[in-house]
């Protein structure tokens, strides 16, 4: 296994390039790629940069120049639905575009010349993902997040999601924008701006590949207030612990057979 993990921005990946056993880095593409072993882990760390076409061309160059085996996105998003809150960890089970509109000449959100409209992310990663996820809640999220910042952002209770996530090059900052793509994608748990095309670019090379998102903001008028804060104080630490469980408990099975996850929980 030789695990590709891509973020967004620099602070949603801040500490693992640190922990990496005898890092070293390659330009390629103007971008900056970290190659060593996390937890084990045969791994290249990479940032994307936002939206669909960065997150493609990085995705297929990992595949193609990096030799990468496994692709791992991961970052925040906006809640897709009035039950996700803020803190909540979302783990993707399919992905849309939902900027894909070709019609009449093909269905909605259908991508040309795929016959799919969703995304499906590897079950395998899946799991592991959201059982990794499971086990920083119960066991590291009380120490990782300041008790200040979980104050600020009254994080309280952080849940596990499992289902939809809806990607386009939109940062959706509107009540009414979400209603209606919570209504035209029955059971929408987070929209963004990377994953479906991750997805998409992984569909076409045959790489197995997962995504989770932690909830910043409810995708609303306020959705950009204290956004990089979050970011730094509390979603950079969501992903630095989740990737920690989720290389340890690939590397040994046995340590996440504890925790079994369904969907919804």
């Amino acid at each position: 296994m030789r695990l590709g993990i891509i973020s967004a921005l620099h602070e949603e990946q801040q500490g693992l390039v640190e922990t990496m056993e005898r890092p070293y880095k390659l330009m390629h593409g103007m971008r900056e790629y970290f190659l060593g072993r996390l937890w084990e882990i045969d791994a290249v760390c990479v940032l994307s940069r936002i939206g669909k076409v960065a997150a493609a061309l990085t995705t297929a160059t990992l595949v193609e120049k990096f030799g990468v085996t496994h692709i791992l996105f991961t970052g925040v998003a906006g809640a897709g639905d009035a039950s996700i809150r803020v803190g909540d960890i979302v783990v993707a089970e399919s992905l849309v575009q939902h900027d894909m509109d070709v019609s009449p000449l093909f269905p909605r959100y259908e991508v040309p010349l795929t016959g799919l409209t969703h995304f499906l992310s590897d079950h395998q990663m899946a799991l592991q993902l959201a059982n990794a996820a499971r086990r920083f809640l119960e066991d590291d999220f009380a120490e990782a997040v300041d008790p200040e910042e979980r104050a600020v952002f009254a994080l309280s209770g952080p849940r596990l999601h499992r289902g939809l996530i809806a990607s386009a090059d939109e940062f959706v900052s509107d009540k009414g924008r979400v209603n209606a793509l919570n209504a035209a994608l029955p059971g929408l748990l987070a929209v963004e701006m990377e994953g479906a095309a991750v997805a998409q670019a992984c569909f076409e090379l045959g790489i197995p590949f997962g995504v989770i998102r932690t909830i910043s903001d409810n995708a609303n008028e306020n959705a950009a207030t204290d956004f990089m804060r979050f970011v730094k104080s509390v979603a950079a630490r969501y992903a630095f612990h989740i990737v920690r469980q989720f290389c340890l408990a690939w590397e040994h099975p046995e340590a996440g057979q504890a925790s079994k996850v369904s969907a919804g929980t």
